[in-house]
């Protein structure tokens, strides 16, 4: 039981995690337990990742050391609380539905269990998530370092006092879509000067991998990069001119500031 892990949900995320388990080596196959409502997803995360699969969410509780609940927010409540005499004060208990709060959960449970709250991204599903980790003040420096272990798995992650939590959903939770509108705003453009979709698309999105490994790798400065693209007079300082005028800048910051404030009201 020690080092084993109980999965609540079978999804895309739940799923990501487990792959992103197996691919770090975090846990094998025979460790990791994935519970799901639907005993077809069961069976595929069983005959695909070898995992072990449960038939019921009291018997993941007690397989495991860590619990992790990847289901939707409007499930979590009553599902933790009809578990809640199973789970002990010894296990850790990780919750990725937006908007519960650490207070919520310990309300469930009790003020005594080891609760972590955590807001992965879509990008977990090819490897590259971005999860924000919040602890409540029953972890261990060990326990907390464990909980790192599972979301570097797939991608990174930053341990962060919850209320942060919001301001993360708006800049990493969210923005993946964002992102997707910029890609295909900006295959848009080449397509109206002559470029094939598919060409286009993969023009943009490499565009955006490549800058924000350039962000990532260099570590500096976005403003410092840009400006290293800039060249006076050239084509670029026209297009970022343009994009100012349109208020682009303006309405990414209030986009995050509009998740942000949505995620408080959750």
């Amino acid at each position: 039981m020690k080092n084993s892990i109980s999965i609540f949900g079978g999804g895309n995320m739940g799923r990501a995690i487990v792959e992103g388990l197996l691919r770090a080596k975090i846990y094998l196959p025979e460790n990791i337990f994935v519970y799901d409502v639907n005993p077809a997803t069961r069976q595929a995360l069983q005959e695909v990742l070898h995992v072990q699969t449960p038939e019921t969410p009291e018997a993941a509780v007690k397989a495991a050391q860590t619990l992790l609940f990847a289901v939707k927010p409007n499930i979590l409540p009553e599902l933790m609380r009809s578990l809640a005499p199973k789970i002990t004060t010894k296990q850790i208990v990780i919750s990725i539905a937006a908007g519960i709060t650490l207070a919520q959960l310990e309300g469930f449970l009790s003020t005594k269990h080891k609760i972590v709250r955590v807001m992965p991204n879509t990008p977990a599903l090819v490897g590259e998530g971005m999860s924000a980790v919040a602890p409540n003040a029953n972890l261990s420096a060990a326990e907390k370092e464990q909980v790192m272990q599972i979301f570097t798995s797939f991608g990174k992650a930053e341990m962060l006092d919850e209320h942060l939590i919001d301001a993360t959903v708006g800049v990493s939770g969210s923005s993946p879509a964002y992102v997707y509108m910029f890609i295909e705003a900006l295959a848009d453009g080449a397509v109206l000067e002559g470029m094939p979709r598919q060409m286009a698309y993969e023009f943009a999105a490499q565009a955006v991998l490549g800058s924000a490994k350039m962000v990532l790798e260099t570590g500096e400065h976005p403003g410092t990069l840009k400006d290293q693209v800039t060249s006076p007079g050239g084509t670029t300082i026209a297009a970022v001119a343009s994009l100012e005028a349109q208020g682009f800048r303006a309405a990414v910051i209030e986009a995050v500031r509009v998740a942000a404030e949505k995620n408080k009201q959750m």
